[in-house]
């Protein structure tokens, strides 16, 4: 950590040491104009990194890259704002560590205990007067303790990115009159990750499903999940819970129905013949039981920060952002380029254009920018902006190639009671022989909570009769070339890959600008690669989109 402060306490004081430079001004333009371009690469590059990279190896990832832009001739003033805000994501990936451990406690057993005393605690839990409420006990005092003194470096980011999230949640559940309470949930759902995942393949802060996603009209297809859009999502789940509600008649009820579906807390409620949460609580999914009482502790946690000494991270949000209509494709690298916006800040402003390219020529989309930098795009000439490397970067192959991926290509299915192939298969628009071929089953027969493997827009693999998953894997070329230039093509079963010899330097994200239409992710996706890291002379498959 020390280290990292050195060397950006460094950067900050070669800038105006260089600047000083006997140069003269038209030379230090070009000079600044060349060192933009090549840092540009770095800092991207760095940030794929802070994207992917799960491990403590990140850490060294971060230093290298650092050090790297220490070495540069210069940096310009923008490029150190967009260094302070990828320290802020280290500092974000490193302390949400806190929440991953969290959730380790198996929290039907453990008995957190406090300094704060019992009663007090009760009586803050009163005060706080909520829509969304529990009595006070020991389960729901684990979850208030767990979230305000178990992960309090957790807490301090939380409470710094809901400064951003907040009121935009709070305006969407205000407009179907619901309890603003509600927006805690995305902090249980997500931990205000716009790009989460689960392994049951929910999506986005709010962790919908697919089908779930669609049935409530949010729009899933090769260049865009709006389960990723931060509004659109919130909306969708403010008329969820709007309708959980007029089901259930209580919040409580409403709120698991989210976690675990409204068939499970229906079942629940016949089990138990009482429709009240404690009553039915025994009966509902295990992961569900705590779904209520985390999100009152989050709730409280955030009530009470002050008390407990947590104040609010500064996590390099923007505190007004401005929206622009779209209405021809349009590149984020495009924007970028001409415009000078960071991509990692269009990418976490527009998180749900999958590919990063913003499909105008289908309807007008929304493009959300940082204000402070609304008047250098609009001072861009508008065939500048989108004429800048179009060939390149929206030619009909590369979106074709796009379109073939998809944006949803693999999900998990957990087989529930009373499921038949059948009535998964009609469900998800496939049919019975695909599903037992790409689950290599035998029979009809299902058990309950079997995973089943479901592909989208033709991207299940290529499987031989009688093979197993691991057959269908390509075979690694006996010579593989040594560059992206000279590399051999084999087949693969579900297409060709060419394979690639890391060199020196090289990065996921560099590896795949070599390759049109290819992303990091499809190679790491590939690969069955679960780290960004890669090493000098690592042989690579890159897939033939």
């Amino acid at each position: 950590m020390k280290k990292i402060l050195t060397v950006l306490a460094a950067i900050l004081v070669m800038i105006p040491c260089w600047a000083q430079k006997r140069l003269s001004k038209n030379e230090r333009i070009k000079l600044q104009a060349a060192e933009i371009s090549r840092l540009q690469g770095s800092l991207d590059s760095l940030m794929f990194l802070v994207d992917s990279l799960r491990e403590l190896n990140f850490l060294e990832d971060t230093i290298a890259i650092l050090e790297r832009a220490e070495r540069a001739d210069t940096l310009v003033e923008r490029n150190i704002e967009l260094a302070d805000s990828l320290m802020g994501e280290w500092y974000r990936i490193r302390n949400l560590r806190d929440y991953e451990q969290a959730k380790r406690y198996n929290m039907d057993s453990v008995r957190f205990s406090s300094d704060v005393p019992d009663a007090e605690l009760r009586r803050r839990l009163e005060a706080m007067n909520s829509y969304i409420t529990l009595p006070f006990n020991e389960t729901v005092k684990n979850y208030m303790v767990l979230y305000s003194e178990k992960m309090p470096t957790n807490l301090s980011v939380l409470l710094g990115r809901s400064r951003y999230y907040f009121p935009i949640f709070e305006e969407i559940f205000a407009r179907y009159d619901l309890p603003l309470e509600l927006k805690y949930m995305a902090v249980i759902e997500s931990n205000f990750n716009p790009v989460a995942r689960s392994r049951a393949g929910a999506m986005g802060m709010w962790q919908f499903m697919y089908n779930t996603a669609r049935g409530y009209g949010l729009k899933i297809n090769s260049f865009v999940d709006e389960r990723l859009d931060v509004e659109k999502a919130a909306d969708a789940a403010a008329r969820y819970l709007r309708d959980a509600y007029r089901v259930f008649g209580d919040w409580n009820l409403a709120i698991s129905s989210y976690n675990c579906g409204a068939g499970n807390v229906q079942k629940a409620i016949r089990r138990a013949g009482s429709t009240k949460f404690w009553d039915i609580y025994d009966y509902l999914p295990r992961e569900t039981r705590g779904y209520v009482p985390a999100f009152v502790g989050a709730m409280y946690a955030f009530t009470y920060h002050n008390e407990y000494g947590v104040t609010p991270a500064d996590v390099g949000m923007p505190a007004v952002c401005d929206t622009f209509h779209i209405s021809r494709n349009l590149h984020f690298r495009q924007i970028s380029e001409t415009v000078g916006i960071p991509i990692e800040m269009l990418r976490q402003l527009n998180p749900q254009y999958t590919h990063e390219v913003i499909p105008g020529n289908e309807e007008v989309c929304i493009l959300q920018i940082p204000f402070s930098w609304s008047g250098e795009f609009m001072s861009v000439p508008r065939d500048t902006l989108y004429n800048h490397k179009s060939g390149e970067l929206l030619n009909p192959q590369v979106l074709n190639n796009m379109k073939t991926s998809g944006a949803e290509t693999r999900v998990a299915y957990r087989v529930r009671s009373g499921d038949y192939l059948g009535r998964i298969a009609q469900r998800n628009h496939v049919t019975v022989s695909q599903l037992k071929r790409w689950n290599h089953l035998r029979s009809d027969n299902l058990r309950v909570g079997q995973v089943l493997y479901i592909y989208r827009r033709g991207a299940a693999p290529s499987v031989p009769s009688g093979s197993t998953p691991a057959a269908s894997k390509p075979t690694p070329a006996k010579s593989p070339a040594s560059t992206a230039s000279s590399a051999s093509t084999k087949p693969a079963g579900s297409g060709e890959y060419t394979v690639y010899t890391v060199q020196s330097g090289d990065t996921l994200y560099d590896i795949a600008k070599k390759f049109p239409g290819v992303s990091a992710r499809n190679i790491m996706d590939f690969n069955g690669m679960s780290s960004s890291k890669i090493h000098v002379g690592k042989k690579i498959k890159i897939p033939k989109l």
